[in-house]
């Protein structure tokens, strides 16, 4: 190997570092999440959405007021409620389709919910593996498939 070819592979080598390590520094997403103190799998999932960059506050206590003030439709009601970005999250959503959500921005959205509590969802984790899946609502309750979970 000639001086000149190793100085363009380092030089190489380094831009791809520099830009890899660029990409993996995108801001913290901050999230407000509601959970009865009691539940040990929205701790779980408080720690699955830190892992994947979110920067979660969490209030504990009883979530029936929560729900009332954010107008989360009963029919997508599972054990914990999160505010990100103006969208109400309801559940056990992965933090992959939080980001998602954020970064689309569809109109006539309030949030994404996966009610219930699917057995291998992010928290939850049972195996083997269930498929579940990720759901919008609008203001009356109106869902949509917004991702189908197939596989972990």
């Amino acid at each position: 190997m000639t001086r000149r070819s190793f100085l363009v592979q380092a030089t190489g080598a380094v831009g791809v570092m520099w830009a890899a390590q660029r990409c993996s520094r995108q801001p913290a997403i901050a999230i407000d999440v509601y959970k009865d103190p009691s539940c040990g799998c929205c701790a779980k999932w408080v720690e699955h959405m830190r892992a994947n960059g979110f920067t979660a506050t969490v209030t504990e206590g009883d979530m029936d007021p929560v729900r009332a003030t954010h107008k989360i439709p009963h029919n997508v009601l599972s054990c914990h409620s999160a505010l990100v970005g103006g969208y109400i999250i309801e559940g056990h959503v992965p933090a992959a389709d939080v980001r998602a959500l954020l970064a689309k921005k569809p109109t006539g959205v309030r949030g994404l919910a996966i009610p219930g509590m699917p057995a291998s969802a992010p928290g939850m984790d049972m195996q083997p593996f269930q498929p579940y899946t990720v759901l919008t609502f609008d203001e009356g309750g109106n869902t949509g498939v917004f991702a189908q979970h197939d596989r972990a």
